[in-house]
């Protein structure tokens, strides 16, 4: 019913089975009816009706769910803003190996919200979710790289990531790597782009 699949496409109906299975703690439904609760498919908007409904989920280990009620917390949509949430509930899809929270999580570390700030952390949370292609990732990980944040300072790293982002269509790695170019050798860039050469041919796999 939420895709039209068979049948007329049919929020609400989609609603009414969604519920049905996610009272029975059916876990990808309780996800999924916290999101026409968010979006306001199928149902009136409400955003506590999603936390509700993403908690849920998220205490059975749904690394989306989670990802979903960190955002909740940080925005303070359907709960009070409370920065110590998020970061709980981030940690816990990071941990699970989702690109999303591990980028959330790596900003967090950057801006000293919910957690001290720490670069070094925010570097490590980014790289792992660079690793999975996370566009977003990438584009904060070449910052530290040309700002020296938790790392040493290293354009031609910098010029790497920018050049991976730019290549899935990042609009803000394409304005950043303008910036950097003319801060750099031709020789600097020359090098930069043969890394992301072998980083993007090797799918991730011989980035260093």
């Amino acid at each position: 019913y939420a895709n039209g699949e068979g049948v007329p496409e049919n929020d609400k109906e989609a609603v009414k089975w969604y519920r049905k299975a996610a009272d029975q703690g059916y876990v990808k439904a309780q996800y999924n009816l916290a999101l026409m609760y968010a979006n306001g498919e199928g149902v009136p908007e409400n955003d506590k009706e999603a936390v509700k409904w993403y908690r849920k989920a998220a205490d059975q280990g749904d690394a989306m769910a989670q990802q979903n009620l960190g955002n909740m917390y940080l925005n303070g949509e359907g709960v009070p803003e409370n920065d110590k949430e998020a970061v709980k509930w981030y940690r816990k899809a990071a941990d699970q190996g989702l690109a999303g929270g591990q980028y959330n999580l790596g900003v967090m570390y950057s801006n000293g919200e919910g957690v001290p700030e720490n670069y070094a952390e925010a570097f490590k949370w980014y790289r792992k979710a660079v690793d999975q292609g996370y566009a977003m990732a990438q584009v904060n990980l070449a910052l530290m790289y040309a700002n020296g944040e938790g790392v040493p300072e290293n354009l031609i790293r910098a010029y790497l990531w920018l050049s991976m982002a730019k290549a899935q269509g990042n609009a803000v790695a394409a304005s950043n790597i303008d910036i950097l170019k003319p801060l750099m050798t031709k020789q600097q860039i020359a090098q930069g782009q043969a890394l992301a050469a072998k980083c993007y041919e090797s799918n991730y796999k011989d980035c260093d």
